[in-house]
């Protein structure tokens, strides 16, 4: 129960890191665009962060992941970090946060 509940708060942790980190052409955090598609936190405390990019022309599509890689690794509860990127499903708008879209004026 106790591990669980280490792996939900470092969930959490993670969540907050990634919030952190923007798209340097939109002025939302990458959580809030919608780029993260899932967390996964083993019992080892590695993470591995499925995500996407708004194309698969993104200009940060080389230095993104290393960033989102080193900040989620500087946790301390965090062993190693790895990003895997996907384009299926494609991003779209759709996959924004309402926050996301207030900010950007879409709503």
């Amino acid at each position: 129960m106790s591990e669980a509940l280490d792996t939900h708060n470092l969930g959490e942790e993670i969540v907050k890191v990634l919030k952190t980190i923007y798209d340097p052409e939109i002025p939302v955090d990458i959580y809030e665009l919608g780029l993260i598609y899932d967390v996964f936190v083993n019992e080892d405390n590695d993470v591995k962060i499925l995500m996407t990019l708004t194309s698969p022309n993104c200009p940060v599509a080389e230095s993104l992941p290393v960033e989102i890689e080193e900040k989620v690794k500087s946790l301390d509860m965090v062993k190693g970090a790895e990003v895997e990127i996907t384009f299926d499903p494609p991003w779209t708008q759709e996959l924004m946060s309402e926050e996301a879209k207030l900010e950007l004026g879409l709503l």
